[in-house]
């Protein structure tokens, strides 16, 4: 599928909302100043949930400024002190005036992504202005709710896609001609750059071409239902309009710059690999594949839908062709045919749920991003199962976000994912 295909098949032609439109404003940015904290590859990482958590061990372990401190505390009060710390220290510093914030990230050959980060105007999600695609976990939002409490601060943005092509994306590329504010290459190997627009006839411009638009939440579900979380609490306590009315994010014209979806692949700790296979097979046809990842997510790619290869024990198993019956009998629900029959909604109700009888909760089902090797290991350290999935199809994700529906729970890896720690957003600036 091309970029205007992309655009298409997601946002349509719907009229602006009638509560208001897509927003996306300036505000103060708080950034780690290098002159104190030295090497910015080494104080950024990648979104708080893609962070293995011996890393996490490590990081908290070893001191120093990397913003896991803040992102992933021991307890929340501990990043509140931290925050507090950095700022009087000098290690994180505030911009002089209001900016939106031009992002990019780069190869060696081209630029993957470039976008506009901003305070994102918070809607109802009958507005169909921010378009979620996926459900939440509680546990993960009221963690994050926790924090963000606690630092009164957003840590880390969330992404979006939007169907551009307009001023907004000129003065985007525009802007990312000239000399970067900051630039470094990160451990991922791909070089992060960050431009400052200050002009407010520019704000001015930008607002006007994004407001009769959608955005599709592409990554941070979890975290743009902590932001509205946060509103209603304070709405509720009768604290009116103020900074919880908005909530940092990336925002990224979709047309120039389409993104990369991966899979989520999942880890059940408390499955053996060898009572996995053996409940499968009562359902799925399994066929038993040697040790070489490669060859196997080569196969997993071309089988029919839907198909899955688990891992965790000396074998491979790919599990292809579900009873038809079972698969009926499982997947009968409220939800249109295109919802039923995604991967992740096989494997959530039919596999997880009526094979395996696992409880559906983030300590039974771990995941990992797009990483077939890495869920494997991470099930061998566990005794338990590895599930790699396919990536979804776009065009299933868009179909289904368009038509009001939501895919389930950790079933998209929208890429390249937003450097966190290059820009955060306090709540009393």
């Amino acid at each position: 599928m091309d970029a205007d295909e992309f655009s298409a098949r997601v946002f349509g032609t719907a009229d602006p909302p009638s509560g208001g439109g897509l927003e996306l404003a300036p505000f103060r940015g708080v950034r780690f100043a290098p002159g104190v904290v030295g090497d910015l590859a080494k104080v950024t990482t990648p979104p708080y949930d893609l962070i293995d958590p011996d890393e996490v061990r490590r990081l908290l372990a070893s001191g120093g400024h990397n913003i896991v401190r803040l992102i992933l505390p021991p307890t929340p009060e501990q990043a509140r002190d931290t925050l507090r710390d950095w700022l009087a220290e000098g290690a994180l510093t505030i911009d002089p005036e209001p900016a939106l914030y031009v992002y990019e990230v780069a190869d060696a050959r081209t630029v993957l992504q470039r976008g506009l980060i901003g305070a994102l105007a918070l809607r109802a999600e009958a507005d169909r202005v921010v378009l979620p695609h996926e459900n939440v976990y509680p546990g993960p939002v009221r963690d994050r709710l926790a924090l963000m409490t606690a630092v009164k601060a957003d840590l880390e943005p969330i992404f979006l896609v939007y169907e551009g092509g307009g001023e907004a994306a000129d003065i985007v590329d525009d802007t990312a001609r000239g000399t970067p504010l900051l630039s470094f290459r990160g451990d991922d190997g791909l070089d992060h750059r960050l431009w400052r627009i200050t002009d407010p006839r520019l704000h001015a411009r930008i607002a006007a071409d994004l407001r009769p638009r959608q955005a599709l939440i592409a990554d941070g579900h979890h975290r743009y239902a902590t932001y509205r979380a946060l509103q209603a609490r304070r709405h509720a306590a009768g604290d009116g309009p103020g900074p919880w009315d908005h909530g940092l994010a990336l925002l990224v014209d979709s047309t120039r710059y389409p993104p990369h979806l991966g899979a989520i692949h999942r880890v059940l700790p408390t499955v053996p690999p060898s009572t996995a296979v053996a409940h499968a097979a009562r359902v799925f046809r399994v066929t038993d594949l040697p040790y070489d990842l490669d060859k196997a997510v080569a196969l997993l790619a071309d089988a029919p839908r839907p198909a899955y290869l688990l891992g965790g024990g000396d074998r491979l198993h790919l599990l292809t062709e579900p009873d038809p019956r079972r698969l009926d009998r499982a997947m009968a629900c409220d939800h249109s045919p295109r919802r039923r029959r995604l991967d992740t909604a096989v494997l959530d109700r039919l596999l997880i749920e009526d094979v395996w009888h696992v409880p559906e909760d983030d300590r039974s089902i771990e995941i990992v991003h797009d990483d077939p090797a890495a869920a494997i290991d991470r099930a061998r350290r566990t005794g338990g199962t590895a599930v790699i999935l396919n990536p979804l199809r776009v065009e299933d994700v868009l179909a289904v976000a368009g038509e009001g529906e939501r895919v389930p729970r950790k079933s998209t890896s929208f890429g390249p994912k937003p450097r966190t720690g290059l820009v955060l957003r306090l709540h009393t600036t």
